[in-house]
């Protein structure tokens, strides 16, 4: 590659879409550097419903290839980080359906055969009154189970990031994009961190930005913008566990709009996710009291445990920049991602591409970053083929992707140190477990304790290997412990971070 250039490939945006784009660049040959204005994950990515799914839904509105990709990437997925991704149990009640059986079935079995399904079980039809997962439920009709997979999604975007800094990529987060123009056949950027501004150049640009995506092409002069984005607002709540079983529930409502209740982190219930239209800039995102209601009177309408307000742990929104294809409802806005390459005015700067990226979802993502590689393939011509579909992720290389066997592997190496927290630490790291543990015999040889399992050790190696900068950045994006530490948790650990 060229030399002219401080980097090849510069990326703005470190949630899912660029450090997937990073990952699958830099193993291309390619030098890249990505920048992201705050944490990784900070914003979309961590605020996802946490599946790897097809999106049955989104057959409804006739977005059948989406789907198919979705679904053959499920599997693959799966395959490359067996730690923070897992098969899950969807219970589909017919009870309150807007959708008659056959419509349902119909999509279900589209759903079990469009995208190659080789490990996952197929769908299945229940009586709840007669099967143990309708325990907890108001009625005991009929139900479809179908299968789906969880992920750990803001560990999924740090895993890319990991791996394409582990083969040369420079991640810089909390540093922004100030401005960037077309300059001697590539691009001169300033960026600016802590530290102050500095200009850096680059053979093309890659806008990955999610919700802040018209904000970074309002900071290049010329820039093409006859692609809209249309933010939506998703929102979620975290109350106690609503029913026994590691099954999940997917709901029905009268508006015809779906709400999944997830079990999560071991004694709660995810409930979400809405579609609520986001007017103005994108900023950092809140439920609001309508969001609430509306979670809060789905699960009034299924289960017999009805949580109130009171009742609510925790809530977390994410702004999904989705390609505006006019849908009047934001619901029906389409899910799938649209790639736009603009190679500048003609004359002399033309051949400096900027990609920009709109809408997307994690479940694609590495599909996406394959389609991002072809669109820019004409400007690197000495680049590699694409190499990430069987290349697990760090921690993933589990042989047959077996969880279970690495685990008791790990415990019978750490024989003092209590299961729970192997687990947990199993989980989150995989086979780079290790790594943290090193030579530790019991908890109390990982240093300061800060609740929940959580050793200065393990907040040493999150500070240096996967960009953790802040107890927000441990609590509730790398660890997931947020909702299991005592009071003033996150005070010691910004104050241990800081000395």
């Amino acid at each position: 590659m060229s030399t002219q250039f401080d980097t090849d490939l510069l990326i703005v945006g470190g949630g899912i879409n660029g450090a997937g784009i990073a990952r699958d660049a830099v193993g291309r040959g390619l030098s890249v550097m990505l920048v992201e204005k705050d944490d990784l994950a900070a914003h979309t990515s961590s605020a996802s419903t946490k599946l790897i799914h097809g999106g049955l839904r989104y057959l409804e509105y006739g977005e059948v290839r989406l789907v198919r990709e979705a679904l053959i990437e499920r599997e693959r997925l799966w395959g490359m980080a067996p730690h923070i991704i897992w098969p899950l149990r969807f219970v589909l009640p017919q009870t309150n359906s807007p959708r008659p059986a056959w419509m349902v079935r119909t999509g279900l079995f589209l759903y079990d055969h469009l995208g190659g399904r080789e490990k996952l079980p197929a769908t299945e039809t229940i009586r709840l009154g007669r099967d143990e997962r309708g325990h907890g439920l108001k009625d005991d009709g009929r139900a479809f189970v179908y299968s789906d997979c969880w992920v750990e999604d803001s560990r999924l975007v740090v895993l890319n990031a990991r791996d394409a800094a582990d083969r040369g990529a420079r991640i810089l987060t909390r540093t922004r994009l100030v401005d960037a123009r077309r300059a001697d056949g590539g691009w001169a950027a300033t960026i600016a961190d802590a530290d102050g501004e500095r200009t850096v150049t680059a053979r093309a640009l890659v806008n990955a930005a999610g919700p802040w995506v018209a904000d970074v092409l309002g900071r290049v002069p010329h820039a093409r913008d006859d692609r809209g984005v249309r933010l939506v607002k998703g929102s979620h709540i975290v109350v106690p566990r609503l029913y026994e079983g590691d099954h999940a529930f997917m709901l029905q409502n009268p508006d015809r709009r779906i709400v999944f209740a997830i079990p999560y982190e071991g004694d709660f219930t995810l409930v979400g996710t809405t579609d609520e239209a986001w007017e103005g800039a994108p900023a950092k995102a809140r439920i609001s009291r309508h969001e609430t209601d509306y979670l809060l009177e789905t699960v009034a309408r299924y289960f017999d445990r009805a949580p109130t307000q009171a009742d609510i742990k925790w809530t977390y929104a994410g702004i999904r920049p989705l390609y505006d294809d006019k849908a009047a409802n934001a619901s029906a806005v389409t899910r799938d991602y649209v790639l736009d390459l603009d190679q500048g005015p003609q004359g002399a700067n033309e051949n400096a591409p900027m990609l920009s990226i709109f809408g997307g979802k994690i479940t694609t993502y590495r599909k996406l970053a394959e389609h991002a590689m072809q669109e820019l393939a004409p400007f690197f011509p000495a680049a590699g083929p694409a190499w990430t579909a069987g290349a697990t992720l760090p921690g993933g290389d589990m042989p047959d992707m077996d969880f279970a066997g690495y685990l008791a592997t790990l415990a019978a190496r750490y024989p003092q140190m209590p299961a729970a927290l192997l687990r947990r630490l199993a989980r989150a790291y995989g086979t780079t477990t290790p790594d943290i543990l090193r030579d530790a015999r019991t908890p109390a040889d990982l240093g300061e304790d800060f609740g929940a399992g959580l050793h200065a050790r393990e907040v040493d190696w999150l500070a240096a290997n996967e960009w953790a900068r802040d107890a927000e950045d441990i609590l509730y994006r790398r660890s997931k412990l947020g909702l299991h530490v005592p009071a003033g948790a996150a005070e010691a650990i910004a104050r241990y971070l800081a000395a």
